[in-house]
């Protein structure tokens, strides 16, 4: 039984089917009989720009068969901006695709897409977002999407002041969660307002890149060989306009050269080669590459020889 063609609320309607360039198409994409019904009366109700309930409900059938069909998210949100609908039950519909006890929708693009559309919309954050996006990230701690709009709303909201505590929960439950150290130097160095309707960064304050650093050197003591926070303080020192040198002594507590057998960290090893190749110190810095292609990360001996070469030393045989 045809589910729209059978249906007296659709009886007006002329469904337009796919144009697979003919009769006998090279290479027709095997769709269900479901899905290019639902599709083809899409395409007539688009046609002739219908905004009313039954598309709705259309768009999300449509929706339960290929969640990934842009068109019809875009259709979609054109049909509740122009009746309109009530926003926040669009969320709540969109909660419910996301939070029943799958992973099945968390990473589609279109989902998150249509959300921040809706949420542009909205004047006010509404109480349950963020709870709602913690939960997201407690099933998927990576997940990109979630990250891209939660930075969004920051931006969007205003939320740069408030953001910092649910950060430190995060790091503090997972010292390694990459993707909340990234998270946190947007909060604290990619701040932004609008002023003249363009979008400008704010300076960060000196108290603030000390606050930063000092962040950065506590989880470095929890865990010397994780790489994040010594990114982030490479990057705090970049940003500030500060020098490498500057925390070359706390780099040797967990790499000292005079003591090559007791080396607690790689990166750190690394570290210390940046700071003395910014001293002009080619011998330590060529050393401190020598024990990272022969010792402490040899599967990437290539890439430290490539940086002994551009001090001008020679390479690290195995």
């Amino acid at each position: 039984m045809a589910k729209y063609a059978d249906s007296p609320d659709w009886r007006d309607v002329d469904p337009l089917p796919q144009d697979e360039g003919g009769p006998n198409p090279l290479a027709a994409i095997a769709y269900t009989e479901e899905y290019s019904e639902a599709m083809s009366y899409l395409r007539a109700v688009m046609a002739r720009n219908e905004i009313s309930d039954r598309v709705l409900n259309l768009t999300e059938d449509i929706i339960s068969m290929n969640p990934a069909h842009y068109t019809v998210w875009l259709y979609r949100a054109k049909v509740i901006f122009s009746m309109p609908k009530d926003l926040n039950e669009e969320l709540e519909w969109l909660n419910s695709m996301s939070s029943a006890g799958s992973m099945k929708y968390l990473k589609n693009f279109q989902i998150w897409h249509h959300r921040q559309t809706l949420m542009a919309r909205i004047p006010s954050l509404p109480p349950a977002e963020l709870p709602f996006l913690a939960r997201m990230l407690s099933k998927d701690a990576k997940n990109y999407h979630v990250w891209s709009y939660r930075q969004w709303l920051v931006r969007h909201f205003d939320l740069w002041d408030s953001e910092l505590p649910y950060i430190e929960s995060l790091l503090r439950s997972d010292i390694r969660n990459n993707s909340a150290w990234n998270h946190r130097w947007y909060v604290v160095f990619g701040r932004s307002r609008l002023e003249g309707g363009i979008e400008e960064r704010q300076d960060v304050s000196a108290e603030v890149v000390d606050r930063e650093i000092e962040y950065a050197r506590v989880a470095i003591w929890q865990a010397p060989q994780n790489q994040s926070p010594w990114n982030y303080l490479r990057g705090i020192l970049r940003k500030s306009g500060r020098g490498l040198s500057q925390l070359r002594e706390f780099a040797s507590e967990f790499a000292d050269l005079g003591r090559e057998d007791e080396v607690r960290s790689s990166h750190a090893l690394d570290f210390l080669a940046d700071a003395f190749a910014e001293e002009k110190d080619k011998e330590r810095a060529g050393r401190a590459l020598e024990l990272l292609a022969k010792r402490y990360d040899p599967i990437r001996r290539n890439y430290w020889n490539y940086r002994r070469g551009l001090l001008g030393l020679g390479s690290v045989e195995p």
